[in-house]
């Protein structure tokens, strides 16, 4: 039986979520079937690792076929979906706001992007990508209003904190911090924090590291 998402590690959330983006194209494709060793293939990562990670869900194949691809599709989706889904909104509508907006609209249908927030007049009103940008005056009224539980923070780093501040106030459960200053939340509120310039810095590193360069 799986185990809940709750005792899950992080690490193994993500490589679910990965595992699923991918089994989802090799199911477009036709495949039917899979082998551990052809996941990990695509990952980059051991067989071994990809066996532990779906044992924690408690799925297992066969020796002769591997894994049944839809089957697994479906299982991961009951592990990492809520069965009614959630709401997400995005606090900082400028370039990385609306790219997040208009790549994320309809690729998953348990999570959806209902409003954008922004102080720039030119953008408060505007639709982008079916997304209404509010004034961020209205960010509380929004997302109780729409009942938002996920909120992606991508205005100028020194105002996230201010920003994430907001966000608890309002009620919201999750937060992405794509800025490079650090925020803090109560331990209620999820946080995960995405620093553009420190994984570019670490795929930099390996590349010297890998490359004799000096």
């Amino acid at each position: 039986m799986a185990i809940s998402l709750r005792s899950l590690p992080d690490k193994t959330v993500e490589r679910l979520s990965q595992y699923r983006r991918n089994l989802l194209v090799c199911l477009s494709k036709g495949k039917q079937h899979i082998f551990s060793h052809e996941i990990a293939s695509i990952h980059n990562i051991t067989p071994v690792q990809v066996r532990r990670d779906l044992m924690l869900i408690g799925y297992t194949g066969t020796l002769r076929k591997g894994y049944d691809v839809k089957e697994l599709i479906e299982l991961i989706g009951t592990i990492l979906d809520s069965r009614d889904g959630l709401k997400v909104c995005v606090v900082g509508v400028g370039n990385l706001g609306r790219s997040l907006i208009s790549y994320f609209n309809g690729r998953r249908s348990k999570l959806t992007i209902v409003a954008g927030f922004d102080t720039n007049p030119e953008k408060v009103d505007k639709v982008y990508a079916g997304v209404h940008c509010y004034h961020f005056d209205k960010l509380t009224e929004v997302i109780q209003r729409e009942g938002v539980t996920i909120a992606i923070i991508t205005v100028p780093a020194e105002q996230s904190p201010h920003v994430a501040e907001h966000l608890v106030i309002a009620g919201v459960k999750g937060i992405l911090n794509y800025t490079p200053k650090s925020v803090n939340v109560p331990p209620q509120v999820y946080l995960e924090e995405y620093d553009m310039i420190t994984s570019l810095e670490k795929v930099s590193y390996f590349v010297k590291k890998n490359s004799g360069l000096e």
